[in-house]
């Protein structure tokens, strides 16, 4: 008897589509691109149509508000005046490739096929460095600021202006920037020349309670700590802690550049766990060349069960930092790494018993509750920009209940109390951090003295 050996071609590394079951790359979405395209429109908003002047007489094409330019058919020139008709709803998206599509040049149409791509960024390191930009005053220069899908541009009258804010930037974040200019008019009579001068800066795509994977290298440098650690905060550096072991290492900008790692997983995946068990870890091992240890928190070793999942008997455990803030019973958030595909270079060269199967991120509370009782409100800079989806109310959420929990935070920003609020206890029933009304200052306006009256007139 002789047995026949089917010999398939296996591609390592893929996964089928949660949709359709076609074999796909991993992505964030687990999904093909066929069914997302279903799902979702990102081209929604951008006009499928658009008309364009041509006069027939001087074969010139009208570019507003009242120049007429000699494009030839499918050149970069006709292609740009193209775009700058969708200029304006293009800034809620990338634009990736833009190119012409084939007509009868008797048609008097173009056909213009663009591919854009759009993505949901962590902004709450620009909602904290919001907060900076107006306790210093950096924005008092500006001419104007406009909210764009990827951050913010900044519009100043003076190069040196601009260069202030650049420094600014690289003293409060981990960023990086690229300049440029551009020649805008030249006077060959009296030499003079006038630029456009940009300054692009990229923050750190790393926000707080975002879980990380390290390289081995950089793990190695930080004195020999886990790859997998949690962000608790970003200030002029990115600190992270080893929920494992409490240790805890600061990342500048030139380092991250020089070993890049992303977050493993989407704010939205955050799923809510509830406590069955919790024991306090007392002696923990060091191994040779370890770093600092946080003071602030204390190691735990927890049996978590997902609220979802209640009707079954599948429990979690894990190691966490938050065992000083635990009991049997709270609710905490955290993220399912055993039941989730990550896709990430460093987690896929990992060991799979190095990788843990849950990690916690914060506790729980009620936020309704919190936001009818929050007495405080912060200011905001006054930009160009379209009304908030639901996912950035649901991150500048995140970020005032961030700065409810993390006093450090809380002394780079300006909190002024809002008087609408009754004033109550500094905490709730639940045990929720709140801000007191010692941090926070009053919010006068000019047409009111120091004691809230009404001024009296300048007189000249």
């Amino acid at each position: 008897m002789e047995y026949m050996t089917e010999s398939t071609n296996c591609s390592p590394g893929h996964i089928l589509c949660c949709e359709c079951g076609v074999l796909i790359s991993p992505n964030p979405a687990n999904v093909c691109v066929a069914c997302l395209r279903s799902k979702v429109d990102i081209s929604q908003g951008i006009p499928k149509q658009v008309s364009i002047s041509f006069c027939k007489q001087c074969q010139r094409y009208f570019q507003p508000p009242g120049t007429w330019i000699q494009c030839a058919l499918e050149s970069r020139e006709l292609l740009a005046l193209c775009l700058k008709k969708l200029k304006a709803p293009l800034t809620k998206v990338r634009l990736v490739d833009a190119g012409f599509v084939w007509t009868e040049p008797h048609s008097k149409r173009l056909k213009v096929k663009l591919t854009i791509q759009k993505e949901t960024l962590h902004k709450k390191t620009f909602y904290y460095l919001e907060q900076l930009i107006l306790k210093y005053g950096m924005h008092q220069n500006t001419l104007r600021v406009k909210e764009i899908h990827d951050g913010l541009d900044f519009y100043y009258s003076s190069k040196q202006h601009a260069q202030k804010m650049v420094e600014f930037l690289q003293f409060t974040v981990p960023c990086r920037y690229k300049a440029s200019q551009r020649l805008i008019s030249q006077d060959i009579h009296s030499n003079t020349y006038n630029y456009k001068s940009t300054f692009s800066v990229e923050i750190v795509p790393i926000c707080k309670d975002n879980v990380v994977c390290l390289s081995p290298k950089l793990a190695q440098s930080l004195g020999n700590m886990n790859q997998i650690c949690v962000c608790i905060r970003v200030t002029n550096a990115i600190h992270l802690i080893d929920p494992n072991t409490l240790q805890v290492a600061d990342i500048d900008g030139s380092t991250f550049w020089s070993h890049p790692f992303n977050s493993l997983c989407h704010p939205k995946q955050l799923e809510e766990f509830i406590v069955m068990e919790c024991s306090i870890v007392r002696n923990v091992k060091r191994s040779a060349g370890a770093g600092m240890i946080s003071k602030k928190h204390t190691l735990g070793e927890v049996w978590v069960q997902k609220t979802s999942e209640m009707n079954t008997d599948k429990q979690y455990f894990c190691r966490t930092h938050l065992g000083h803030l635990l009991n049997p019973g709270d609710l905490v958030l955290g993220f399912d790494l055993a039941n989730c595909n990550l896709n990430d270079d460093h987690v896929n060269k990992m060991n799979s018993d190095r990788v843990p199967d849950v990690v916690l991120i914060k506790k729980n509370y009620d936020r309704t509750k919190r936001q009818r009782r929050r007495n405080w409100k912060l200011k905001e800079l006054a930009r160009d920009r379209e009304n908030m989806d639901t996912d950035n109310e649901r991150q500048y959420e995140d970020f005032l209940e961030d700065l409810e929990e993390d006093e450090v935070i809380r002394k780079n920003v300006n909190i002024y109390r809002d008087s609408t609020i009754p004033v109550e206890s500094d905490t709730d029933d639940e045990g929720a951090p709140r801000i007191s009304l010692a941090e926070m200052l009053e919010d006068l306006h000019i047409s009111q003295d120091a004691t809230g009256e009404e001024g009296a007139s300048m007189m000249t």
